[in-house]
């Protein structure tokens, strides 16, 4: 299992490549994490969806997505209230403290019915951690760190950021702060995120190592191809925006407003992986430039609270301007219901209002609904004739005049719409963009011979084989492989 001194120091990322290592060198290995929290989900091949990074995971194993790979996500609707989704599927939207006091102690079948699957089936499994084990004050009914690594018997192994400082004190300080039987637990730790020469950070690791009588298994560098895979964390959208001149470059200029409740944003990843494509998440407090080529909407957790956010920020008055001097807008899922005219919840499955105006950028307006629709797609453009394969997983049904120009053709029916001007665009399939001939013909319409000759999901497996090569320079796997070695039978056997 591989923990962390905190959110974000790269846990998920370390698990893809170890994933991939594992494959290569035979292994029948499956990734696992217990409990996530985040609104980048995917949908598996049997309808029920995942976090995305469990996602990758698997696909480094060579192996198509799951439930057992991620039994609970939770998605956050607002800063106080969830959805659960349990084994694939939407159970119920609860607060965060009846979660932590009542719901995740619930929780454990679930979890451990799943991981025992798993255990059945592969010869190593992989587990991420969630948050950090030194959050002492969730520890009660954990499933996600020490409580389901003790239940299981897994050795952990913590990864320290360097690059956010203050590494050595993660490391040690995690474990003055735990329980002496979960830090017992602890097999080893990885620093991650070096930059310039490890050399400079023996010293560093030779302390820890004195401190807290756990060895050191690698210091990972800083390594582009991590930067290039999909994430799921909002928390990388504010790091690239940081810093950035908001100008008019050579290159096709793409904006997207990062939402409050920002789900699914790796939709823009193929975007930001074309050569001759400035795709720039733009933050709060700042306008969306007048001067772009396209503003695309993306996916919210919170239709009508993103609605709300955005004409908070602004926003609304900057987009409709866009929309108006002739630039391209497009809404993907919960953008595509921004996009219409009225969004109505009578039953407040999306949150405390029953209805607000959109945009109304599109002749179309929302009915919100309990019912999730979550499934794998694969049609055509109706514009382009190009196959585009995606996943919806959305909430609300869509109707009105703009809906007899849809945009897809999938099995029987059609999917998305169109302004009469031919400007705005709105559809409920994610992914649309990783469709090679769908993005090279959608860039040139904006700016004719933009498009590349990219193939992403090449790109993709690229970036994970560079990543697994980093990690087999840096890391120990030998001595990593050589810890996850456990008893046969160390299945669920209580719960704690």
């Amino acid at each position: 299992m591989f923990q962390g001194t905190g959110s974000d120091v790269g846990k998920s990322t370390l698990v893809a490549g170890l994933c991939r290592i594992a494959k290569r060198r035979g292994l029948s290995v499956a990734p696992f994490k217990p409990q996530n929290m985040s609104n980048n989900a995917a949908v598996c091949p049997n309808g029920g969806e995942i976090g995305r990074a469990q996602a990758l995971q698997a696909r480094a194993c060579g192996l198509e997505s799951h439930t057992d790979f991620n039994p609970v996500l939770l998605k956050p609707q607002s800063d106080r209230v969830a959805q659960i989704v349990v084994h694939g599927q939407a159970q119920q939207t609860v607060s965060a403290s009846d979660y932590m006091s009542v719901q995740r102690a619930l929780l454990h079948s679930a979890v451990f019915e799943s991981f025992d699957r798993l255990v059945q089936q592969y010869d190593l499994v992989l587990v991420e951690g969630a948050g950090s084990p030194a959050e002492i004050n969730l520890r009660q009914h954990d499933i996600a760190n020490m409580g389901f690594a003790r239940m299981v018997n897994a050795p952990v192994c913590l990864i320290g950021d360097i690059d956010r400082g203050g590494v050595i004190a993660a490391v040690a300080g995690t474990k003055n702060v735990i329980d002496p039987a979960d830090a017992a637990m602890i097999s080893s730790f990885v620093i991650n995120r070096f930059r310039g020469d490890p050399a400079l950070f023996e010293d560093g690791v030779t302390a820890l190592e004195h401190i807290t009588q756990w060895p050191c298994r690698g210091v990972v560098p800083w390594l582009a191809s991590a930067l290039r895979l999909p994430q799921e964390d909002a928390v990388v959208l504010e790091q690239s925006s940081q810093d950035r001149i908001l100008s008019r470059t050579n290159q096709v200029f793409i904006a997207v407003p990062m939402l409050s409740r920002i789900a699914n944003f790796d939709d823009m990843d193929p975007l930001r992986a074309e050569a001759n494509v400035d795709l720039r998440f733009i933050p709060p407090g700042t306008p969306i430039p007048l001067n772009v080529d396209a503003v695309i909407i993306p996916g919210t957790k919170s239709t009508i609270g993103d609605m709300q956010f955005m004409q908070e920020q602004g926003w609304d008055h900057d987009i409709i301007a866009i929309a108006r001097a002739g630039a391209r807008v497009m809404g993907l899922c919960g953008g595509y219901q921004l996009l219409g005219k009225r969004i109505l919840d009578p039953e407040l499955v999306d949150g405390n209002v029953s209805a607000i105006d959109g945009l109304g950028l599109l002749d179309v307006e929302t009915h919100m609904a309990g019912e999730k629709s979550t499934q794998l797609v694969h049609g055509n453009s109706l514009q382009c004739q190009a196959s585009v394969t995606g996943y919806e997983i959305h909430m609300g049904r869509t109707t009105g005049p703009d809906t007899k120009r849809p945009l897809l053709t999938i099995d029987s029916r059609v999917d998305g719409a169109t302004n009469v001007r031919g400007n705005i665009q709105g559809t409920y399939v994610h992914g649309i963009f990783s469709s090679d001939d769908y993005r090279a013909w959608w860039l040139d319409t904006l700016i004719t011979g933009s498009a590349s000759q990219l193939h992403y999901d090449d790109e993709v497996e690229f970036e994970l084989d560079a990543l697994a090569d980093g990690l087999e320079e840096s890391l120990q796997i030998d001595a990593l492989l050589a810890d996850a070695k456990t008893p046969a039978e160390s299945g669920v056997t209580q719960i704690i």
